[in-house]
């Protein structure tokens, strides 16, 4: 199975060093917590020329294969559906095989090691964290990183099938 390079690219898994960003680029952040409000990660959002680099620093979660989405809103209640559905300001199809195009916040899968820990650096080309561009993740109602319990199988419409929503963190400036 070829998976097209629609919107996101793994650019590198890191051990643990540390990163930092430059203080003229536009950064966002997350801060992930799962449903009874432990800390489990944070990720770092780094505007580029070419869409926005996603830096992930994951403790915690439970191993195996795990989807991760941007979704439409900035709220993160438990058990997290208030982060609504997937970002998708072009009303496009769920998944990067599907033919259409995919969601904005369609992101590929993340495999966590048997200690529950990872860090990865994601990019995603579809968003942006310039205010006022259509695809902005800071629309009028914010956006959030989701991660979910089950993998994404990157064509059923509209959620990937990936199961329950684990992880939750609104994305801030």
């Amino acid at each position: 199975m070829r998976i097209a390079p629609v919107m996101c690219s793994l650019l590198a898994a890191t051990g643990v060093a540390a990163f930092s960003f430059s203080a003229q680029a536009q950064t966002a952040k997350a801060s992930l917590k799962d449903a009874t409000g432990k800390d489990v990660g944070t990720v770092q959002l780094l505007q580029t020329p070419h869409g926005v680099l996603l830096k992930m620093s994951l403790k915690g979660v439970a191993p195996g294969e795990h989807a991760f989405h941007i979704h439409a809103v900035g709220k993160c209640e438990a058990p997290f559906t208030s982060a609504g559905g997937h970002f998708n300001p072009a009303s496009r199809k769920h998944g990067m095989e599907a033919a259409e195009g995919s969601h904005a916040g369609d992101m590929p899968n993340l495999y966590i090691p048997a200690n529950g820990e990872l860090r990865i650096d994601v990019a995603n080309h579809m968003v942006s964290l310039a205010k006022g561009q259509p695809n902005s993740v800071f629309d009028a109602d914010g956006s959030a990183i989701i991660i979910h319990a089950g993998a994404d199988d990157y064509k059923t419409d509209p959620t990937g099938n990936a199961g329950d929503r684990i992880a939750c963190g609104v994305i801030t400036e």
